[in-house]
């Protein structure tokens, strides 16, 4: 698979889900997690103000897999159906064959373990069919549930990156976790 992943993003299983490819479809779910100001406090976006809102991240992500981007997939609930987050590489460096992963899920979900089972699954796809010998996350450093997710699929923290980046009008730190092949 390696390269060609994401020439058509395959769909995943886990336990409890299903990781599949978004659809503008998906705009009622994703906007009822985006818009929820606790599931976008740690992360580069705010939270979603309006469907519309929702609608132009998802045709982001639409031109994404049609360009054969770095895209993420849906993390759809398998007992109710829905869309309920998102988890994937948002940057891969082929050459370096490293990558970086992304996630969020609804607050229904925190602490259930499902993003780490989700994480743990992306985590397998990239090191035994995308050949990445790094995979590196990384999180703000009041994000705990966040931190958790990437020590228990595996990741080991390497340090803080004292202001790594300027989002949401603030110079901010973050701490960076990684698994190595």
């Amino acid at each position: 698979m390696g390269e060609n992943v994401y020439q058509d993003l395959p769909v995943l299983e886990t336990v409890r889900t299903v990781l599949r490819k978004i659809s503008i479809r998906d705009d009622y779910d994703i906007f009822a997690y985006c818009s929820d100001e606790e599931v976008a406090k740690y992360t580069t976006w705010y939270a979603h103000a309006s469907l519309e809102d929702s609608r132009g991240y998802i045709e982001r992500i639409l031109q994404r897999y049609s360009q054969q981007q770095v895209a993420p997939w849906g993390i759809q609930d398998k007992a109710s159906g829905k869309l309920v987050g998102t988890c994937g590489f948002v940057g891969w460096d082929v050459h370096h064959a490293k990558a970086e992963l992304g996630y969020a899920i609804s607050r229904d979900f925190w602490g259930q373990g499902y993003m780490t089972e989700v994480v743990k699954r992306i985590i397998d796809l990239g090191l035994n069919q995308m050949d990445l010998v790094r995979i590196e996350a990384r999180c703000h450093p009041d994000n705990v549930g966040s931190a958790r997710v990437m020590e228990k699929s595996g990741m080991q923290f390497e340090g803080l990156l004292r202001k790594s980046i300027f989002t949401k009008g603030v110079h901010q730190d973050l701490k960076m976790y990684a698994l190595v092949k």
